[in-house]
């Protein structure tokens, strides 16, 4: 009967057991010191403090929903930000800067607009580049494959006949 009271008092830390323990250090109780130890929980999970997980909160995207918050400020240039930011300088020359506002708070001109046409290099440094060294320069547009279904084919069939005729 005792044996399964062990069980069920055992202490997960030290708070459990108050000033007991400090007192039986300062008193020199070793026994006691010793029993209270070994009464302690052994499991690691138990006796390391672990915070619980915050609550999956909201997107930010439904925050804006929520909200009714319009999309953020873009930080760089899109193909229709360039027409949206001619947009606001007519609006601007045509009806002043109320009207300028309202189209900049509606849709928002990009924080940057980066050069292009420089391969990603500023432009000082693209500039400074003889014909032969921007000639050397990879390029940085996509090239995306122009290929139908039936382009592939053929070139499946035709590398097949090379492989055959060439041994490789």
């Amino acid at each position: 009967m005792q044996i399964h009271s062990l069980d069920k008092a055992q202490l997960i830390n030290e708070v459990h057991l108050g000033s007991q323990l400090s007192h039986a250090v300062e008193g020199g109780r070793r026994a006691d010191f010793a029993l209270m130890l070994a009464l302690l929980s052994p499991e690691q999970l138990e006796t390391t403090p672990v915070d619980a997980l915050p609550a999956a909160g909201k997107t930010e995207s439904e925050l804006r929903e929520y909200f009714e918050l319009p999309e953020p400020q873009p930080l760089s240039t899109t193909e229709s930000s360039y027409q949206n930011a001619a947009l606001q300088a007519q609006a601007f020359h045509e009806s002043g800067l109320a009207d300028a506002r309202l189209l900049d708070s509606l849709k928002p001109t990009p924080l940057t607009y980066p050069p292009q046409g420089t391969k990603g290099m500023p432009e000082e440094v693209y500039h400074n580049l003889s014909g032969h060294e921007r000639r050397l320069l990879p390029p940085t547009e996509d090239a995306t494959i122009k290929a139908s279904p039936q382009d592939l084919y053929l070139s499946l069939v035709q590398a097949k006949r090379f492989a055959e005729m060439y041994g490789a």
